[in-house]
């Protein structure tokens, strides 16, 4: 299938293969669930499949390519709807054009009684209907009772496709209705070619991929935020040494990020384990667990509000200088 990642291909043609009028695609974020979810959509919808997917070039196809097939539906936070370029209704736009309020990061109970809406109507093109739900997991308890009794019992020809990537915080009387799918990991190779695809330095993939926990989507998202074999590498030193500048241009919440999986290399570390998003040789001198374990419970409470920080400056500053305390921590020594 042309545009899709070599991973994500061949769960479309398992999919395929298989029976079901609700899929819940799941796993870690950068894996493509929202990719594959669309892609299970195409195929549903496409004038002419095949057991590899959509064909990719009859008017259904391009009726999704252009985000504007009368028989999909869409089902996000007008957020996410806005960073992937699907068209809000015209009230929505109107009140966040007016001023009137900020677009939602969860989907909204409107959004989802209009899903049902959808479900309840006629097929405009005779291939059935399609409600692709991402990130499922920002229905709050409203919004996924309000869709239930429609997944659980669809009228006619109308198929869903959920993504998620925290499948924990469904309720389980979604998840139950679902039939599940995880995410399959690419190899290595696939990851770093398809990376390379993408137009990243051949050097920096490796660094990244590791940066990214073997998440390609992730990895991709690293160097699209400016990231660099040579800046991840020099981080965990620039740390230790107090350098206020490192964060700099971070974002509040992947600087958090960062500094979690370096929190879980040394712990990792002074377990025994090796490190895994870091190499070993770029990693400061072994610190106190107990310093760490406080640390990683201090970066998780920390995590919860990264996204709205009350200042982004001073919160940055705040993490350089915790991190340098718990990285000059020394462990006691051995009896």
């Amino acid at each position: 299938m042309s545009g899709v990642a070599p991973w994500i291909a061949g769960q479309v043609r398992r999919l395929l293969a298989q029976r079901g009028h609700a899929w819940l695609l799941h796993g870690p974020s950068g894996l493509g669930q929202y990719e594959l979810a669309l892609a299970l959509a195409r195929a549903w919808l496409c004038d002419a499949p095949g057991a590899d997917g959509a064909c990719g070039q009859c008017q259904s196809c391009h009726a999704i390519e252009v985000h504007a097939h009368t028989d999909l539906f869409v089902l996000m936070p007008e957020t996410v709807m806005l960073e992937l370029g699907w068209p809000l209704d015209e009230k929505a736009q109107a009140d966040i054009d007016d001023k009137k309020r900020k677009p939602s990061k969860d989907i909204r109970i409107e959004s989802v009684r209009d899903s049902v809406e959808f479900a309840q109507r006629t097929s405009g093109r005779g291939r059935g209907k399609v409600v692709l739900v991402y990130p499922a997991q920002r229905m709050n308890v409203a919004s996924a009772n309000a869709l239930l009794k429609t997944l659980e019992e669809p009228p006619g020809d109308v198929r869903f496709a959920l993504a998620t990537e925290a499948a924990h915080q469904l309720l389980p009387t979604i998840r139950s209705r679902c039939l599940g799918h995880a995410m399959a990991w690419p190899t290595p190779d696939e990851a770093g070619r398809w990376l390379a695809g993408q137009g990243l330095d051949a050097a920096d993939v490796p660094v990244l991929l590791r940066a990214a926990g073997g998440r390609p989507q992730e990895a991709l998202l690293l160097a699209q935020a400016g990231l660099d074999r040579r800046s991840w590498s020099q981080l965990p030193k620039a740390l230790a040494a107090g350098e206020a500048g490192v964060l700099a241009d971070w974002a509040p919440a992947r600087a958090v990020d960062a500094l979690q999986k370096l929190c879980h290399d040394l712990m990792a570390r002074a377990a025994g384990a090796p490190p895994r998003f870091f190499e070993p040789a770029d990693l400061p001198p072994e610190a106190a667990l107990a310093a760490l374990g406080d640390w990683s419970r201090e970066l998780l409470r920390t995590a919860r509000t990264a996204e709205h920080p009350f200042n982004a400056g001073l919160m940055l500053e705040a993490l350089v200088s915790r991190a340098r305390r718990a990285l000059h921590s020394r462990p006691e020594p051995s009896p």
